[in-house]
């Protein structure tokens, strides 16, 4: 084994984590709330690294490593807004109360770092799942010395925020367009959104998984909702359009909620032996103390470590948990029940939890990971409990009381998809590391410094993006523009999926209707893996996310992983594997620079609207307000999306130049 005596943990490279870390917590909380997706932050933050490590002539490939592990938390804890938000829609929150947000992030992402540590070994070690992300951030990490690699990123970087500039902050293109087709009462959609930001994540996830979404868009606006509309009542002074759009949301969405949940839980029961095996080698590693002859790319923390971490965590979590049922006017017993009830549902469900999102990111990669999925499965569970309780205990009796359990819901339940996202994180770094000899318990380590360190940000960008957009349905001041706050997707769904089973109004024919439609594609995808020889298969999840996602999300995201498809065919044929690898890498590099690019705009513009709001001015202070610009808008962005496909494939193609 090489890499013996490089630096590895150092200050210097916690305190640059923790930097990045900072920067893309905020960039992804913004781009969470804004279109219902995050992206993976371990690829930009190894380039980052490498780029400012480079100055120190002791540094390391370990060492940037060890900064990419730390700062890929905030790619992912930032996905606690998919829940949280919800709180002050329903209006029992006011504002995101710091330490409340801290410690429930803080917690929930060290769980998720402590539960996937037993399936490193069956997961990671000994497992052939692809892990885009994890296999491209090492990829970085080797050519690390590139000047190349920085290039592309700026190059993408650039390009990318220059068109959200051109498209969220003067508003001259839309950023997306679509076409309706109506035959009688039907209303079939041919939709498309122009993010460069999805057209980079699609590249990374490859033609699978975009052939499955496609799937899930086909059945959605080419079936189900033709299918509704057509025999459904339209009210008169509705437009079809409105009225197809409705019928998604409160129907057909929850199709795709029940596919979700359905192949999330099959990926668990395939799961159950390796998690087992990893959890006894570990508890026997417990027993006879650590292994000698174990090599330091082998080591954990060990369990000891891993118990007293957990009892801490567990701590933090009642804490938080009793703070926020102290509020409500309830007698102590009951306090305490509901305490103890929801810290065991966080850390068990948690557990759970952790195995799918793991598998799940292995499979997709964590950016198309469909966390909320998991997210909308345990606000389900932890309804189900607590409604049992609010029944006993006569809660339910009063509105009051319904609304405070409902909350209660979603609060346990941001702890959970903390759980998730962590757990997603952590197996792609220890798949990183795995690739370029890092020693897991140190990159354990970094993770949890992660975890805090994006836990301080999250509460204090939430409340700016509040107060500078609102969210949907919760909007701080009443002379805000709706249209233009953060749809905030998946919170509004937690919350209407939370609030529906406490009123008993929860359309559960839809989301059964999904489970079934799950149960048929995993059969489907069973036979294919068989038929041949597992080179083929449908994942059932990326289905369901094409049917759950806005189309506007999903197509980029297609014509980026169809983009990945034509351009790795177009390479191979050449017969070169130093010309394919090449071109692997500047797309990877490309890509990850489109994300970071027009993330980190979206950060910069909320930055300029909200200073613009509070000193009274108006909510888009940068917008042209261009008049009868609509169609034109719209245009514009197919014909920019258009010359960005072509950009992207030409800097993919020097690889056949450059050879």
């Amino acid at each position: 084994m090489h890499n013996e005596n490089l630096k590895e943990l150092t200050v210097r490279g916690i305190i640059l984590g923790a930097l990045i870390t900072v920067i893309f917590t905020a960039s992804n909380v913004y781009l969470g709330l804004k279109v219902g997706m995050t992206f993976a932050s371990s690829i930009p933050a190894a380039v980052i690294s490498m780029a400012v490590l480079k100055f120190f002539k002791d540094s390391s490939i370990l060492e940037n490593n060890m900064v990419q592990t730390q700062a890929s938390s905030a790619g992912t804890l930032s996905s606690v807004i998919f829940v949280l938000p919800g709180l002050l829609m329903m209006g029992y929150w006011q504002d995101f109360p710091f330490w409340q947000t801290m410690l429930i992030c803080a917690a929930g992402g060290t769980l998720g770092v402590l539960f996937t540590i037993p399936l490193r070994r069956a997961m990671v070690v000994n497992s052939d799942l692809p892990y885009p992300e994890g296999v491209a951030a090492a990829e970085i990490l080797k050519a690390g010395n590139h000047a190349d690699g920085v290039k592309d990123i700026a190059y993408g970087g650039v390009l990318a925020g220059l068109v959200a500039f051109l498209t969220n902050g003067l508003r001259i293109m839309a950023d997306g367009a679509s076409a309706w087709i109506q035959t009688g009462k039907a209303a079939f959609q041919l939709p498309m959104g122009f993010s460069l930001a999805l057209l980079g994540a699609g590249y990374l996830i490859g033609i699978v998984g975009g052939i499955a979404m496609l799937i899930g868009v086909i059945l959605t606006w080419g079936v189900a909702v033709p299918y509704f509309t057509m025999s459904g009542d339209i009210a008169a002074d509705a437009s079809l359009i409105d009225a197809a759009m409705v019928v998604w949301k409160t129907k057909v969405r929850f199709i795709g909620v029940g596919t979700i949940g359905i192949a999330a839980i099959w990926t668990l029961l395939i799961l159950m032996k390796p998690m087992i095996e990893g959890m006894v080698h570990s508890f026997r590693m417990l027993k006879g103390g650590q292994a000698e002859s174990e090599h330091r790319v082998d080591i954990d923390l060990s369990p000891k470590t891993m118990i007293y971490i957990l009892i801490a965590t567990v701590v933090l979590i009642v804490i938080s948990l009793h703070h926020f049922i102290a509020s409500a006017p309830i007698s102590p017993e009951l306090s305490i029940l509901l305490v103890v009830v929801c810290t065991f549902l966080a850390v068990f469900i948690g557990f759970f939890v952790a195995a799918a999102s793991g598998y799940m990111a292995g499979l997709v990669g964590s950016s198309s990971s469909p966390i909320s999925g998991i997210g909308i499965i345990s606000v389900i569970v932890i309804s189900l409990v607590l409604v049992s309780i609010g029944n006993a205990s006569g809660l339910f009796e009063t509105v009051d009381g319904q609304k405070f359990l409902t909350a209660l819901t979603l609060f346990t339940a941001s702890i959970v998809l903390t759980t998730a996202t962590i757990s997603n994180d952590n197996l792609q770094d220890l798949k990183t590391g795995l690739l370029v000899d890092a020693t897991p318990w140190r990159q354990q380590v970094a993770l949890i410094i992660g975890c805090f360190v994006g836990a301080l940000v999250i509460a204090p960008v939430l409340e700016i993006l509040y107060h500078a957009y609102g969210f949907s349905g919760a909007l701080p001041r009443p002379d805000m523009d709706p249209s233009q706050a953060l749809s905030a997707p998946q919170a509004t769904l937690m919350t209407t999926i939370s609030q529906g089973i406490f009123t008993n109004k929860l359309e559960w024919t839809y989301i059964l209707t999904g489970v079934g439609l799950g149960a048929v594609l995993i059969t489907i995808d069973a036979f294919l893996k068989k038929v041949s020889n597992k080179v083929f298969g449908l994942p059932v999840i990326a289905v369901g996310i094409g049917i759950y996602l806005p189309p506007s999300i999903n197509m980029p995201v297609i014509v980026g992983a169809f983009l990945a498809w034509i351009m790795t065919r177009h390479i191979a044929k050449l017969g070169n594997k130093e010309v394919s690898a090449k071109a692997e890498r500047f797309g990877t590099l490309f890509s990850a620079g489109l994300i970071v690019g027009e993330s980190l705009m979206g950060v910069i513009l909320a930055f300029i609207i909200a200073a613009s709001v509070t000193t009274g001015g108006s909510e888009a202070p940068l917008s042209l307000n261009l008049e009868n610009w609509d169609t034109i808008g719209e245009w514009l962005g197919l014909i920019v999306f258009i010359v960005g496909i072509v950009i992207f494939a030409s800097r993919v193609l020097r690889a056949k130049k450059s050879d």
